[in-house]
């Protein structure tokens, strides 16, 4: 009995030397690799190389309304052009805007997606090969530190920010567009999952006199016709909404990659957790 405990005993520490010398690193490896072409894929430019980076025209419109038609320029993080077309309801009038010259729109969820995925690479590349980890809590730790990170990231892209209408009314966005936007049109941009998405408000002041029972609506992330806002002593109401969206590849790319990574920590986890349980038996 005690040779095949000493051998059972054996045979369990060496897999989980084994674990802990090899298995670790290589899935350390695969995911830095992954996790730099997540990175390569938000590729931001070194300063003063700005024009290096490749500008990407993306065409949105809806084959079931012409409405709104517009063509955004994104180059990394920013949207540098904006040019929409919008077709004013109850009228043959079409309006037209386009970002000033002097003018570009950071993506907030794209900066913040590429901040977490360069954490996470910063976590991995803190354990390099020569490093030795000693227990799976250990490897538990580091995993959970880049499976946060991971998940933040996808969060950014999968979860755009609500606003509240008079929020959207003041945002700087509003201040970027010639001809100025007009008192009664909203515009907003968001990433949703792989798609760049424009969303257009059409606004009309509700008369103090009116009897529609005024309440204001709260934040969120597309409102819908009949919300209403206050905004320097008028009320408004949303009359029209227009969604207009394209897919973007390489966001499309970067939530798979987001997704591998995921599963190969869970995975590493697994194992850690598993190996552990049957030395700490014996």
């Amino acid at each position: 009995f005690d040779t095949v405990y000493s051998a059972s005993c054996n045979t369990v520490e060496e897999e989980f030397n084994w674990l802990l010398k090899e298995e670790v690193h290589a899935v350390l490896k695969q995911l830095q690799d992954i996790l730099k072409e997540a990175s390569r894929r938000f590729s931001m430019p070194t300063p003063g190389m700005e024009s290096q980076l490749k500008q990407e025209n993306f065409i949105l419109g809806s084959s079931t309304m012409d409405q709104v038609k517009g063509v955004l320029t994104l180059q990394g993080e920013a949207l540098t052009q904006a040019d929409i077309n919008l077709k004013v309801a109850k009228s043959s009038q079409v309006l037209h805007f386009q970002f000033r010259d002097d003018k570009q729109w950071k993506l907030q969820q794209i900066q913040d997606a590429r901040n977490h995925v360069n954490q996470a690479l910063q976590l991995l590349s803190s354990r390099d090969e020569s490093y030795h980890f000693k227990t799976g809590a250990e490897v538990n730790k580091l995993m959970d530190a880049v499976m946060l990170q991971l998940t933040r990231a996808r969060n950014r892209l999968t979860t755009p920010a609500t606003m509240t209408l008079s929020e959207l009314a003041t945002s700087g966005l509003m201040k970027m567009f010639t001809p100025p936007m007009p008192g009664d049109v909203m515009v907003n941009f968001y990433i949703n999952l792989s798609k760049l998405c424009l969303t257009v408000y059409q606004l009309h002041v509700l008369q103090p006199n009116t009897t529609k029972n005024f309440k204001p609506a709260g934040s969120s992330v597309l409102h819908n016709p009949g919300a209403m806002f206050e905004l320097n002593n008028n009320r408004f109401e949303v009359s029209h909404v227009h969604k207009v969206e394209c897919v973007v590849p390489w966001l499309n790319d970067t939530l798979v990659f987001f997704t591998i990574s995921l599963q190969l920590c869970q995975q590493l986890r697994n194992n850690s957790l598993h190996v552990s349980k049957y030395w700490f038996r014996y």
